[in-house]
């Protein structure tokens, strides 16, 4: 299993997202600290999810962080995260 198919795996049993938008951004970081031939290793992940309802930006990231850690820990050197409930989405749009 990919890196990416991991990530999508962990965070969908974590948050019950309704969306869930995992992009390998590996490439534009070439060259610099963190970077492997093959990708997978910076990604930008945006989840809308009601279960982060009532919880603060920070405690939305912190959950995904959780269920993150073994990937935190290894191949993944850069996760940029939006953590948005389905009104933020909805307001975005």
């Amino acid at each position: 299993m990919s890196v990416k198919e991991t990530l999508e795996q962990k965070i969908t049993a974590a948050c019950n997202p309704v969306r869930l938008e995992v992009i390998d951004d590996s490439e534009s970081h070439r060259g610099h600290g963190g970077w492997r031939e093959g990708g997978e290793s910076h990604f930008n992940v945006l989840i809308v999810s009601e279960a982060f309802a009532g919880v603060s930006r920070v405690a939305r990231q912190r959950m995904v962080f959780d269920a993150l850690t073994e990937e935190l820990a290894g191949p993944v050197h850069a996760l940029s995260l939006r953590c948005l409930t389905p009104e933020d989405a909805a307001r975005e749009a």
